[in-house]
């Protein structure tokens, strides 16, 4: 039996410098994928931050001593602290009865979040509840 050589252009010599592409490639695709969960968990922490600075609104409206503007003013005020004022613009208040209890209910719109902070106004829309105390 004869041995005969490969043809030629066939073998190791055709993969020369595929590595490098194959890295390129391949690290960009790992690049986009880590961004895309970066940006989602960025998502789900200011739906969750605006959820407890809307809750705590309500629980500053529902005092006994205080009112729905009350729970605007201190909402506005943690949001501009903790994302960006610009996520307090659209915060409303008001007085609701749910089974037959009075409660404080304070709603922000936000944008969300679509390339880092920036995005669409009013992507975002999340409630905030409290039992309102009687004086």
């Amino acid at each position: 039996m004869a041995c005969r050589a490969a043809p030629e252009g066939v073998g190791d010599e055709t993969e020369r410098g595929s590595a490098v592409v194959d890295f390129t490639l391949v690290s960009v695709l790992v690049l986009v994928l880590f961004l895309g969960v970066v940006q989602v968990a960025l998502a789900v922490h200011v739906r969750a931050t605006l959820v407890d600075c809307a809750a705590e609104g309500a629980r500053v409206a529902g005092r006994a001593d205080r009112g729905p503007q009350d729970g605007v003013a201190r909402t506005r005020s943690l949001i501009g602290a903790a994302l960006s004022p610009r996520y307090a613009e659209d915060v409303v208040a008001r007085q609701v009865v749910v089974d037959g209890l009075p409660v404080v209910e304070v709603t922000v719109s936000a944008p969300l979040p679509v390339v880092g902070l920036l995005g669409p106004a009013g992507g975002v829309t999340v409630d905030g509840h409290a039992l309102e105390k009687a004086p």
